[in-house]
């Protein structure tokens, strides 16, 4: 163990909580087109889910929202959970299954820093698909700083390039 003292530059986030209005059908689009796994379950009411084991990176409840609706435009309220895939093929197959299962993208850029999909989840919370660049790739000023930018995103390449990483992982 390290005798440093922790600090709040330490901090980061540890997961986001979604209120849903029907948890199955929340579960089968985190669990079957988003490819996160179920960590665990309060009945009927509440899940928990994540990428690579960790106890959960979402989570999903019904408590204040069973059969309810998304919020109206122009109210307050989330404007996306951000899902970081940890490279172009992850968010090229992620790409694919939403698509391939007929759900619609709201938008797309290359933001310099990362590339990135959005699209509304069954409950109309927001969500941002996307991998990040590697930091020493990053669009930065002449006096270093960050330029992140909103510039056109290739969404067939991506999707071709999570094609071609199934076909290749099928042939081992």
């Amino acid at each position: 163990m390290s005798d440093k003292p922790k600090s709040v530059e330490d901090a980061r986030v540890g997961h986001a909580h979604l209120k849903v209005a029907d948890l199955e059908r929340a579960v089968r689009f985190y669990r079957d087109v988003i490819g996160m796994d179920v960590t665990a379950r309060y009945g009927a009411a509440a899940a928990f889910l994540s990428f690579g084991g960790y106890h959960h990176h979402l989570g999903l409840n019904t408590w204040h929202s069973r059969g309810g609706t998304a919020p109206p435009a122009g109210h307050t309220g989330l404007y996306h959970v951000a899902l970081l895939f940890p490279d172009r093929a992850a968010l090229g197959r992620v790409i694919l299954r939403l698509l391939e299962a007929g759900y619609d993208l709201t938008g797309a850029a290359d933001h310099g820093v990362s590339e990135a999909v959005y699209l509304d989840d069954p409950d109309g919370n927001g969500l941002e698909l996307y991998r990040d660049r590697d930091p020493g790739d990053w669009p930065r000023d002449a006096d270093g700083a960050l330029q992140m930018v909103n510039e056109r995103l290739d969404i067939d390449a991506l999707v071709e390039e999570g094609r071609a990483s199934l076909l290749k992982a099928s042939e081992k």
